[in-house]
């Protein structure tokens, strides 16, 4: 990889870290060419400290580095998209990541349905929200509407309506993202048992 190191006056480049596993962008650093020469051979990544003026590897102090998984250049080879495995939180605040958010993975649509689920658990309003009333009428009812979804995408998967299929499908996924918040879980829970399989 051919990096240009002479775009800016000060010889920085900007490296945007993003955790390799989940895609959480975890902090945006700057890299002089002798960073990133020594973030390649040491495989933990160094910037360089625009205050301290001087090279600086995340975790030096704290312990918490960022573990090398892949680097890439830009289309104009002068910011790089660093991919790490971290081994703790990134922030100095101790947070996960500079922007305070969880260092989680995102499911993208799913995980704004799970947020909107949450929404109607927590606002209760039963009359006008179908996931409301649902909650409000418990976690049998909940679990039977899964079995029930479930029965059906089982029967339309024996006949040969794709579109039937799907829908059952989606209504069954929707019903089961519900039964997991109401059980006061999400899908990342659900991921994680998966991997250690």
């Amino acid at each position: 990889m051919k990096l240009d190191f002479t775009k800016n006056s000060d010889g920085l480049i900007p490296a945007i870290i993003q955790d390799a596993t989940t895609k959480t962008v975890l902090m945006l650093g700057y890299m002089n060419e002798e960073a990133y020469q020594q973030t390649v051979s040491s495989q933990k990544v160094t910037f360089f400290s625009r205050t301290k003026n001087r090279l600086w590897t995340k975790g030096e102090e704290s312990g918490n580095f960022l573990n090398l998984v892949s680097m890439e250049a830009d289309c104009d080879n002068d910011t790089l998209l660093v991919q790490v495995s971290p081994t703790g939180p990134v922030c100095h605040t101790g947070a996960d990541t500079c922007w305070q958010q969880p260092n989680k993975t995102k499911f993208g649509f799913l995980s704004e349905l799970e947020n909107t689920i949450q929404l109607r658990k927590e606002n209760g309003e039963s009359e006008t929200s179908y996931v409301a009333s649902l909650f409000a009428k418990g976690i049998n009812k909940i679990a039977q509407k899964v079995g029930e979804e479930a029965i059906e995408m089982v029967i339309e998967a024996k006949d040969s309506n794709d579109d039937l299929f799907l829908n059952e499908s989606a209504d069954l996924l929707f019903h089961y993202l519900i039964l997991l918040k109401a059980k006061g879980f999400e899908l990342n829970d659900v991921v994680e048992i998966l991997k250690k399989r």
